[in-house]
């Protein structure tokens, strides 16, 4: 039996979010359980719906977008966010990273690119368009030295485990690196998540690099 997924919409431009209910609920694995418009709507839909994925806007017409992808992901840590937004600027991409979102998204993407990245986004995995995932990869080549200071509540094998997570390697390649098991290193991620105070393995890696984590 195919599994449904339930999406809210978060969209304050009628004529988009019409075009937006009407593309997804074209597939027939896919149903629109509720919309809104503003911040606090759509908090309070999050929470009372639990849908799969919010796809979410960043401009609203009251709050904006990253305070409320703040807000779900912190009430509904379950709960999947892609952006649905016309901005590509840095600062958007990276505050909607670090508030919680696990994808990307630009409003001109082609249908196919909308709903494979809807499908991602709810298997857990995070993706961006072509045009903003560029703007990740240059940040993860350069930045600052990390501060000796950085992450003092992390262990040190939990400090090597995030170095190596910000270099952008896997569980199984840290645990081959560090002489451990895939399923301690698992166990140590999820410690990290925590002592960071983040949901998403993204969320961490970005912390890391604004540290000066993963380089050489």
């Amino acid at each position: 039996m195919t599994t449904t997924l339930r999406l809210l919409l978060i969209e304050d431009h009628p004529l988009f979010r019409k075009g937006l209910r009407a593309l997804v609920t074209a597939e027939p694995d896919m149903e629109v359980v509720g919309e809104a418009t503003d911040q606090a709507e759509a908090v309070a839909l999050a929470t009372a719906l639990r849908p799969d994925v919010v796809l979410m806007d960043l401009r609203l017409s009251a709050g904006n977008g990253i305070s409320a992808i703040r807000e779900i992901v912190a009430d509904n840590p379950d709960i999947r966010v892609l952006v649905v937004t016309l901005f590509e600027d840095d600062e958007s991409l990276f505050a909607a990273v670090r508030a919680g979102a696990r994808g990307y998204v630009l409003k001109d993407a082609d249908e196919d690119e909308i709903i494979r990245a809807v499908r991602a986004v709810a298997r857990g995995e995070a993706i961006f368009s072509p045009a903003v995932a560029g703007r990740l990869l240059a940040f993860f080549s350069t930045g600052p030295r990390a501060a000796p200071d950085a992450f003092p509540d992390l262990t040190q094998r939990e400090r090597e485990i995030l170095d190596r997570m910000a270099k952008g390697h896997d569980n199984g390649r840290i645990a081959g690196d560090l002489s451990l098991s895939a399923k301690t290193v698992a166990n140590n991620v999820s410690t990290i998540l925590g002592k960071l105070q983040v949901v998403t393995r993204i969320q961490a890696v970005l912390q890391a690099r604004d540290a000066g984590l993963g380089r050489d």
